[in-house]
């Protein structure tokens, strides 16, 4: 594997996981008035849209270490969408931080504020909102059908040719 790659397909357990991750460091800055917690917020969405996991503490601990401890049934969506979620993720807490360092952690936390809830979906509810937009995109043919083949045959995903039940 590549080292700037990203998984394709996405363990969802390990994205949620991720996900919560992202939610408690949030929260945290939020709560706390501790800024300098964008930074390795904005560092860790950064690695995992340029590497998946690979680079991300945060990723890492996600598929290595609480991802196989919790016995359920891994289900598994495609990688393109995932990754930019990610995205939107890094442009979010990226804001945040410049609002922050620029004195204006009023905004940077109103901004934060939009990423808690879209991190919270995805943690709590299995609602990926990048996903989504990832779909209107590709309807609206700004995003190539080629960029996710799995994305317009959900019943390739499955052995069997049938759709897991949600």
């Amino acid at each position: 594997m590549a080292l700037l790659s990203f998984p394709n397909p996405v363990n969802e357990t390990s994205a949620r996981l991720v996900a919560g991750g992202v939610v408690t460091m949030a929260t945290a800055a939020v709560a706390f008035d501790q800024p300098w917690l964008l930074a390795p917020l904005t560092y860790g969405f950064a690695a995992r849209v340029l590497t998946g996991p690979t680079l991300s503490p945060l990723g890492q601990l996600a598929t290595k270490v609480l991802t196989h401890r919790i016995p359920v049934q891994h289900r598994y969506s495609p990688g393109p969408p995932k990754r930019m979620a990610q995205g939107m993720g890094l442009a979010l807490s990226g804001t945040a931080a410049v609002l922050a360092a620029t004195g204006r952690r009023r905004g940077a936390y109103r901004v934060l504020a939009v990423l808690i809830g879209a991190a919270s979906l995805e943690a709590f509810f299995g609602l990926c909102l990048g996903c989504k937009v990832f779909a209107v995109l590709m309807k609206l043919g700004i995003i190539p059908e080629s960029a996710c083949e799995s994305c317009n045959d959900i019943w390739s995903r499955y052995p069997d040719g049938r759709a897991a039940a949600a």
